[in-house]
């Protein structure tokens, strides 16, 4: 009968199988969704944009440099935090490169005379959707492999 203590009236789902440390695979889809869909406006923004063709390039490489940065520091961060060894030089550069990205397209944005302010505010939020995005795709694939080694 209902209300009887025994009785669910919500019955659990089974439960996705998957190892401790593991990323479940919606927050895995989440990440790879985003990073996704922030470098595919990036792109198409890029693509349909009234600038120069060396302005864009500018911009290409932003990118480029943006997202290789953020996952080269997300991962000397953690190694350091998991104790291995990681030399101050390149923590050091790695530091410097996200923030030259980030800066550089600061400045790129704000003296882009070719651009209006809503252009600009777009390009701006998918780089920085485009850089968590790719942090925490990095952060997914180590903690998989890690879990797949602990079989």
């Amino acid at each position: 009968m209902l209300g009887d203590k025994n009785e669910e009236l919500f019955p659990e789902k089974p439960r996705e199988k998957r190892r401790l440390g593991e990323p479940t695979a919606a927050f895995k889809g989440a990440a790879w969704g985003a990073l996704l869909i922030g470098v595919s406006t990036y792109l198409i923004g890029l693509y349909n944009a009234a600038m120069e063709l060396n302005e864009k390039g500018y911009y290409i490489a932003l990118l480029i440099l943006g997202l290789y940065s953020a996952v080269s520091l997300q991962k000397a961060v953690r190694d350091r935090d998991e104790g291995i060894r990681v030399t101050n030089l390149y923590y050091g550069i790695s530091w410097f490169a996200l923030i030259a990205a980030i800066a550089l397209m600061a400045i790129g944005l704000f003296n882009a005379g070719s651009i209006i302010l809503s252009e600009k505010g777009f390009y701006g939020i998918s780089f920085v959707l485009s850089l968590f995005a790719v942090v925490t795709v990095q952060k997914n694939v180590r903690d998989t492999e890690e879990a797949n080694q602990d079989k």
